[in-house]
């Protein structure tokens, strides 16, 4: 047994990081320290003002271990680290995971190459970037292969020219084949140069020049070829429009701001390079709960910069952070060159920093709309529901639905949906074992049996164990069952549930001639609701997303071969026997329930093969067993 209070007098007077966990041995809290003994301390201490936040996150602390490191600065990194790794529930997170393109040129080569990237490594090369836009920088090296003809193979030269054969990039005229001696090294680095001018925003000359070829081009009737210029001059103004690209070097910052409302946070970042803005993104945090805002931001730009390769010379923050000085001295390492933790109060600087704050602003509000329509369109669904059906607690919704082909390869489907919105991570199928041919009755007394069996078996077992009951898929049982039918499915899925103790509501989803719902079954009535409201709107997603799940399942059997006519199973049965008795009795039940005598009517049934069939569908009738789940 873990004693906290024992174990509090043990901590060290060292810096680490310390993991605060819940009784199911989940990690909720990753924190670092100068000093472990008195940090730790504090969330026990009755004395110390914690936060909303905290003291709920205290109420859940079963135990805590710590890590023993030689400095702050390490104890920074390895917070970062199993922060990144476990994602605890009470740290403030970053919940974008995003990565930026850049552009790399290889001027340490002898013939340099221009390439797409996602990480800055600490070579020679030149680095363009971060962008925000993918797509935006494939452009651009796309339209510098067609203007500037830089090769982007991986072959050595000068060590390879003349031992292959020029590759494809040189016939369309997107490469001058350095790699055959087809151009000096000179003529090709004066090409590089170029480039390198055009990417930090020099387009004066490359525009100047495409012109006269475009002219000259035309001059000499040569149409087709000028209008390649006037389409590499249209491409050109277009990029420059869109992104500014600047090198690396030069004024870089990136301007970080804040806006906050409630437990949502959006952080907006500017992309400053040689001065110039080169783009713009936001972030969402999440789990914020009352944090202040110099909190979060911290946590922002520790996460943010753990996994951005290109870290700038100035870092510009709406409010100063804690631990600024031991952040700086983290990012300078990381970056291989001093950086800055600045709070602007005045100036260009300031200004910028109040249009990063509106944008985060902007951002946030119209979150906050769209998370306000998103409620009316879930949750608000679910009240509605509950004002029909005069339930309460309706938060988890399980729905059901049979599949198959001919009878053959019955599937069940089980959709979850939790506050009106599907939980697809709790979806499940089921492969039907114990009933041959088309009965969507005993398919889904099966499914059912299955699926609460599985789930009592396994509560059971995580009680005996002493764990949480409510984390599986299986062991937390719904609040309502949503059947695909009406009455007879409703009554099936009654018996199942009394059969195995359990009491749960259980409403079917009435369909109309196009089978959609109309109305929902429950307590041997009919309710019908507007066409209109969210309640019928969700209660649509629902059934839909139940039969798409099923039919899905199934058509994964089919294309795996496994999915065909029942009869296909019965010795002596064929193409043209099959295709003869589906002509003659229209249906596979009609086949079930025929006699010997019946089954010989059929065209080329003989007494032997009607004895095959009638024993298969009645003396070798699948034998009931324990099921198993599929999932």
């Amino acid at each position: 047994m873990f004693d906290i209070q024992e174990e509090l007098k043990k901590l060290p007077a060292k810096p680490g990081v310390y993991l605060m966990h819940n009784a199911q041995d989940e990690i909720i809290y990753v924190g670092k320290a100068r000093v472990l003994k008195n940090r730790v301390r504090q969330y026990f201490q009755s004395s110390y003002k914690r936060s909303v936040k905290i003291e709920h996150m205290v109420s859940h602390i079963a135990y805590f271990e710590y890590i023993i490191t030689d400095s702050e600065l390490e104890a920074l990194v390895l917070e970062c680290n199993l922060i990144k790794e476990h994602r605890p529930h009470y740290n403030t997170m970053l919940k974008d995971d995003k990565s930026y393109p850049y552009i790399r040129v290889t001027v340490q080569e002898e013939y340099p190459r221009i390439l797409f990237c996602r990480n800055v490594k600490r070579d020679k090369a030149k680095y363009f970037g971060p962008y925000t836009s993918a797509g935006a920088v494939k452009e651009t090296i796309e339209l510098i292969h067609k203007v500037y003809k830089i090769r982007n193979c991986h072959r050595v030269l000068p060590r390879d020219i003349g031992k292959e054969r020029p590759c494809l990039y040189y016939q369309i005229r997107q490469c001058d084949a350095p790699c055959q001696g087809y151009i000096s090294r000179e003529q090709y680095r004066e090409s590089v140069e170029q480039a390198l001018r055009f990417l930090n925003g020099d387009d004066k000359k490359i525009l100047n020049d495409l012109e006269e070829k475009m002219k000259a081009a035309a001059a000499a009737m040569e149409f087709e070829e000028a209008a390649e210029y006037r389409d590499l001059i249209n491409n050109v103004k277009r990029i420059g429009e869109k992104q500014k690209i600047n090198d690396t070097g030069g004024d870089d910052r990136d301007i970080i701001a804040l806006a906050k409302a409630g437990d949502e946070a959006v952080v907006s970042i500017f992309f400053i390079r040689n001065g110039k803005l080169l783009g713009r993104d936001h972030f969402h945090m999440g789990g914020i709960g009352d944090s202040e805002k110099s909190e979060i931001l911290m946590d922002f730009v520790k996460q943010f910069y753990m996994g951005t390769p290109f870290i700038p010379r100035e870092i510009l923050l709406q409010e100063e952070v804690p631990d600024s000085e031991i952040l700086e001295k983290w990012l300078s390492d990381k970056r291989g060159g001093k950086v800055s933790l600045l709070t602007p109060k005045r100036g260009t600087k300031h200004k910028m920093m109040e249009l990063a704050y509106k944008n985060a602003q902007n951002v946030l509000i119209k979150d906050s709309e769209k998370l306000k329509r998103e409620e009316h369109r879930t949750i608000g669904a679910v009240h509605e529901l509950e004002q029909l059906l005069g339930i309460r607690g309706l938060n988890r919704m399980e729905a059901f639905d049979i599949s198959n082909t001919n009878g053959y390869e019955n599937v069940a489907s089980m959709v979850v949906f939790e506050k009106g919105k599907a939980k697809k991570s709790d979806y499940r199928k089921f492969k039907i074992r114990t009933v041959a041919g088309p009965d969507d009755y005993r398919c889904m007394e099966e499914a059912l049996t299955r699926r609460f069996s599985h789930g009592i078996r396994e509560k059971a077992e995580r009680e005996e164990k002493g764990l949480d009951t409510d984390l599986g898929s299986f062991t937390r049982f719904p609040d309502i069952l949503m059947m695909d039918g009406g009455k007879g499915q409703v009554n099936v899925a009654l018996r199942v549930l009394e059969d195995l103790g359990l009491s749960i509501p259980v409403c079917g989803m009435v369909k109309d001639d196009f089978h959609r719902t109309r109305g929902l079954y429950y307590n041997n009535e009919i309710i019908q609701f507007p066409k209109n409201s969210e309640a019928f709107r969700m209660i649509t997603r629902l059934q839909d997303e139940a039969h798409r799940f099923a039919i899905e399942y199934h058509k994964s059997l089919r294309s795996k071969g496994q999915v065909h006519s029942v009869l296909d199973d019965i010795k002596g049965v064929g193409p043209a026997r099959r295709k003869a008795l589906m002509r003659h009795f229209k249906d596979i039940e009609k086949i079930r329930q025929a006699s010997r005598e019946e089954l010989m009517e059929a065209d080329g049934i003989t007494a032997r093969v009607a004895d095959e069939i009638f024993s298969f569908f009645h003396e070798s009738a699948a034998v009931k067993k324990e099921p198993t789940v599929i999932q």
